[in-house]
């Protein structure tokens, strides 16, 4: 019964002059209706009781959706068990056309620390199952908790194999640093490896090309299945919109500015549509609110960084080479005033063991040239020293404990400390950062390359490089944060076995890293225990 009011609900009112024409109507809008469930279900920003449920209606998934230009309810359900024999929660929800067709719902009331399985349900069709998990309450003593994090997934350049390992891990959440997609039109961005799939058209800045290219990257089978097993924590970088934005500043500077505003309020409104976000973060035009804090008992708060939306614009003329004079100016920004203030006044207040930045770009000094001569990214922190500095002063003054930077963007692993002053290895040690590789963009990867050894020795707070691709485990407990780098050695064909390039670990209150093992084996995931109350 409920099945035959939910399709004639959807019928949107259709009256024909006989039984026979309303049958026929409504096969029709069955037909155009099938599979609507074609990008999976997700789920994000786990707290104490509540979780973001997503997924979105898309029948035609690669040429707008599909959807009829009308609102749909759409069924859904939270159980505490994987069969749905006791159902939690359930209700029905609108997928609108403005918000192309998704859904974004904040499920409340729910218990902390638990395991919930979810779906949705529409005219008889069912979506495949997703397996959440709240936070614990912030008063909670929590043992550990284990989760990944990964960035830079160019479709073009090789398969998402490294999520379908992800999908098998015991994780509790999974952080993802941006470059969800890429903008380029077909074999723009082409890599030694060889491009294996393709872009399904040109370079995207309409809101409609934009749906389609986060379409064609969540149709992955294997991202599908990652989003499926666990929340997601996300935050954007700059390929969601445009290579190398910053602020109202398209890359190529002689794009007028209100077009490119347009294509920001484009990008934003299709990232949103595609990600577990709440509707805190629904864009309102070219601006969307994605700094936040998500905290894990009394072990963890990520603080999730936007380094795009309100930075200065790079300096030196976004290249790499020596500090130039607009550089070192002290009112450079990387997150804006406002951000800013939130994120210190965070870290100063925070009362949890670890204390985490989820963000885009290179925050350790890393200097690309051996010798006297010196060349930073203008793009990373390097170019926004300023910025750095009243960031990192701020942590020694307040004596902020436990700092852990987790990073994307460069295509390839690395671990450094992060100092006091970068120009003097004897000075205090702060925290530690932790860059994590691409899942494919860049191609097959290189264990090593013929440079690292005379950026490292200019580096001596960079203790690790690997280009490889994979993500990033993080196992966390009071006494110390350890961290597994998981790499494939291929992504240009399917099917690639996982191992572990190396580990280090962190021990609470006692700044610095330190590496445990590097071990090439491949291995199945291991165990954990889970982040649980005690």
């Amino acid at each position: 019964m409920a099945g035959t009011l939910l399709a004639d609900h959807l019928t949107g009112g259709l009256v024909g002059t006989a039984a026979a024409e309303h049958s026929h109507a409504r096969r029709q809008r069955r037909d155009r209706f099938a599979a609507p469930f074609t990008l999976g279900v997700a789920s994000g920003d786990p707290l104490p009781d509540s979780v973001v449920l997503w997924t979105r209606l898309a029948p035609d998934p690669l040429n707008g959706g599909g959807m009829p230009n009308q609102p749909v309810p759409v069924q859904w359900e939270m159980s505490t068990d994987e069969r749905f024999r006791t159902v939690a929660q359930r209700g029905t929800a609108l997928a609108r056309p403005e918000n192309g067709h998704s859904l974004h719902l904040e499920v409340r009331g729910l218990e902390p620390a638990r395991w919930y399985w979810y779906r949705f349900m529409v005219r008889g069709d069912i979506s495949p199952t997703g397996r959440t998990r709240t936070a614990p309450a912030p008063q909670t003593d929590v043992n550990s908790l284990r989760f990944a994090f990964a960035s830079c997934q160019m479709y073009e350049h090789g398969y998402y194999t490294a999520y379908r390992h992800m999908a098998g891990e015991d994780l509790d959440l999974v952080v993802h640093l941006g470059d969800y997609i890429y903008e380029y039109g077909p074999n723009v961005y082409r890599v030694p490896s060889g491009n294996v799939r393709q872009h399904d058209g040109p370079e995207v800045s309409s809101v409609d090309s934009y749906r389609n290219r986060f379409a064609l990257y969540k149709s992955d089978p294997d991202l599908q299945d990652a989003h499926a097993a666990f929340p997601w924590i996300v935050t954007l970088d700059d390929h969601e919109v445009e290579n190398n934005f910053a602020d109202e500043i398209p890359e190529d500077e002689e794009t007028d500015i209100q077009d490119f505003l347009i294509r920001r309020a484009n990008a934003f409104q299709a990232y949103y549509e595609h990600m577990p976000l709440r509707r805190s973060s629904m864009p309102t035009g070219p601006d969307m609110a994605l700094y936040r804090r998500l905290q894990f008992g009394d072990l963890a708060t990520f603080n999730v960084l936007d380094t795009r939306q309100y930075r200065s614009d790079q300096a030196c003329g976004d290249r790499t080479g020596p500090l130039c004079e607009e550089a070192l100016r002290p009112n450079r920004t990387m997150t804006g005033a406002a951000q800013e203030q939130w994120l210190t006044s965070g870290l100063s207040g925070s009362r949890t063991r670890w204390n985490v930045l989820a963000q885009q770009v290179f925050m350790a000094r890393r200097d690309f040239a051996a010798g006297p001569e010196e060349r930073f990214s203008m793009d990373a922190w390097d170019g926004y020293k300023p910025a750095r500095d009243r960031l990192l002063n701020y942590v020694a003054e307040k004596r902020v404990g436990n700092l852990i930077v987790l990073t994307g963007d460069v295509h390839a692993n690395w671990v450094a400390d992060l100092k006091s002053d970068f120009t003097n290895p004897a000075s205090a040690t702060l925290g530690t950062e932790f860059v994590g590789t691409s899942i494919t963009s860049g191609g097959d990867g290189v264990d090593q390359q013929a440079n690292t050894r005379a950026i490292l020795g200019e580096n001596p707070h960079i203790k690790f490089y690997n280009g490889q691709r994979g993500y990033v485990r993080c196992q966390v407990d009071k006494d110390q944060w350890r961290t597994d780098y998981k790499v494939v050695p291929y992504v240009s064909r399917p099917g690639a076995p996982i191992s572990t390039r190396a580990s280090f670990v962190v021990q609470a209150n006692r700044p610095g890293v330190a590496q445990v093992g590097a071990s090439a084996a491949a291995t199945g995931g291991g165990s954990s225990t889970r982040a649980s109350a005690a």
